[in-house]
């Protein structure tokens, strides 16, 4: 019931959870984990994302900046150049675009070339990209980012007991660390020899004694930064948000970008929070440090961007899986995913061919990691993720529709325009409307009368026959066009390069529109962006509804006043 109820608007589109949701990721980059290169053209990159969409992605998020482990930072110029000329192209075609960066200027340029969704790396803890997605529509992902996304938070010192016995607790304690130390001497010794002489231990605040690493930064304390103590300098520059984006002319500065210097430490360590002289007795750290770190910075974050001016509807969560965080760490949160979708914001779930999927199926390369991608993926849906972000688009809207099918009984209404001018018209599409019914998980609810019309767009032919069928389907929308598609082939229609566009055929099969769904692309869209100009369609969408332009205008689709239509109605020719 959670995923029914949830609805997240992204500008003029407003996305359903009926079903889940897949975000095809395309890298327009050089340097990214497991594609770095393949899209760094413009062109390949949108012919790319066209491809995603036509197989079964219902967003794409267009990023030019990588943040694989150890990746280095771009500049904002550079990022803009990158990713815009593809933002645009792909919400030309009707998609909707997510903007995959932690950079101001380039969010605010994205959306401005028809992006709807801005998601943020960095959690939106720069102030500059609250500012703009307040005064904007676009949908938001708050995604937390490890340590360069957890703002440490300054808390009273409270005694809560001197009495003797929590003097000797504390003692206890003491002498319990003291001889896991000393314990751990001969192998760091022996380590030693092999990677060099340690620096000598650094005491941090506290008196938590830190040993250095040969890889010459020290490992992040167990504890979460918001239950050390921290002197008071330290505690400011923790507190600090990311730097706020550099404008179009300043190139990013390495040396100093928290999010880079993260993901450095990350590629090189296993654990991001247990040291490697701490042997846990079980195979999992605890869960409740974990989830209370990232829930509560996500949960914070968004009640921050809704006291900021953004609408609750327009918010999407996401653990950020793979940023600061170890592979237990990894499996932790994704078993906890009931537990982040209660909190009522869309969630997503963003593990593709991450390291620590690699870690759990045994697979090394990056790129052969998709099938335990989707294992773990289909996990995060079971426990009521709503989008899934994923490499390989085409395989999991197959895999997802499979499950889906057996898993999720779930009919939707639909409407199918159908049209004839060739043969016997009638007959044509009497013969449509009972092929349609033979369609797998497809019923045929309803069906308007037939009527007569002019032809539209190329008038040199002979008048139309024309009807709107209402469904019911399970199928997602781009296997009942292929269905469709297969009906046409089978009376005879001719949808090769040498037929004429807007010809004569024999018959002609349009999805119109399906309950919850919205899409873009070459191959499909929904709703279909010509309902409104057709006086063909609207006048037997009539016969099935109330008021249809009423119901298009109120789902975004512009309806003309009937003189300024086309193909108007001329009579009608009978029932089905």
């Amino acid at each position: 019931m959670a995923n029914d109820s949830k609805t997240w608007r992204c500008g003029k589109y407003e996305l359903s959870f009926d079903r889940p949701r897949i975000m095809g990721v395309l890298n327009v980059t050089p340097d990214s984990f497991s594609d770095g290169g393949e899209h760094f053209d413009p062109d390949a990159a949108i012919e790319y994302g066209l491809a995603m969409l036509d197989a079964g992605a219902d967003i794409i998020d267009v990023g030019g900046e990588s943040t694989r482990p150890g990746f280095t930072p771009v500049n904002p110029d550079e990022e803009a150049r990158r990713v815009l000329p593809v933002v645009r192209a792909l919400a030309k075609e009707g998609a909707i675009v997510s903007i995959d960066t932690r950079h101001v200027a380039v969010a605010k340029a994205a959306v401005r070339c028809g992006a709807s969704i801005v998601n943020d790396v960095t959690g939106f803890t720069d102030s500059k990209m609250v500012e703009f997605v307040k005064t904007s529509t676009c949908g938001v992902i708050v995604m937390h980012a490890g340590e360069v996304a957890a703002p440490a938070r300054t808390h009273a010192t409270v005694q809560l007991d001197t009495s003797a016995a929590a003097f000797v607790a504390e003692k206890a304690r003491e002498a319990a660390a003291e001889a896991a130390r000393e314990a751990e001497k001969p192998a760091r010794r022996r380590r030693g020899k092999l990677l060099g002489e340690p620096k000598p231990e650094t005491k941090l605040p506290g008196g938590v004694v830190q040993p250095s690493l040969p890889f010459g930064e020290p490992e992040p304390a167990t504890e979460p930064a918001s239950e050390q103590e921290t002197p008071a300098a330290e505690q400011a520059a923790a507190a600090e948000t990311v730097a706020p984006a550099p404008e179009a002319t300043e190139a990013a500065s390495e040396s100093n970008d928290r999010l880079a210097a993260m993901m450095r430490r990350s590629a090189r360590r296993e654990e991001a929070y247990v040291p490697t002289s701490q042997l846990r007795r079980f195979t999992l750290p605890d869960s409740a440090p974990i989830m209370r770190r990232v829930m509560g910075f996500l949960s914070d974050q968004a009640r921050a961007l809704i006291h900021a001016g953004v609408s609750r509807d327009r918010i999407c969560i996401d653990p950020g899986p793979g940023f600061g965080k170890s592979a237990n760490e990894g499996i932790v949160i994704q078993r906890e995913t009931a537990k982040m979708a209660s909190l009522g914001y869309p969630l997503m779930c963003a593990v593709s061919r991450k390291r620590f999927v690699g870690a759990v199926s045994g697979v090394t390369e990056a790129a052969e990691r998709d099938a335990a991608t989707f294992g773990v993926c289909l996990g995060a849906i079971q426990a009521g993720a709503n989008i899934v972000r994923v490499h390989d688009a085409a395989g999991f809207a197959q895999f997802l529709n499979g499950y889906w099918a057996v898993a999720k009984p779930q009919p939707r209404r639909a409407f199918v325009a159908v049209g004839s001018n060739l043969g016997h018209r009638c007959d044509n599409i009497r013969a449509a409307r009972d092929m349609i019914a033979e369609i797998p998980l497809t019923c045929v609810s309803n069906s308007s009368k037939i009527y007569e019309s002019e032809p539209a767009y190329e008038t040199r032919q002979d008048a139309f026959a024309n009807a709107v069928i209402e469904i019911k389907t399970e199928l997602a929308p781009l296997v009942l066009l292929d269905e469709l598609m297969k009906i046409e082939a089978e009376l005879g229609r001719d949808r090769s390069k040498k037929a004429k566009a807007n010809g004569p055929r024999t018959i002609d099969l349009d999805l119109l529109w399906m309950d919850g769904e919205t899409h873009g692309g070459k191959k499909l869209r929904l709703p279909h962006p010509l309902i409104g100009e057709r006086d063909f369609v609207l006048v037997p969408l009539e016969d099935l509804m109330h008021d249809p332009a009423r119901f298009f205008r109120y789902n975004g689709v512009e309806v003309k006043e009937p003189e300024d239509r086309v193909g108007h109605i001329v009579g009608e020719l009978g029932r089905m």
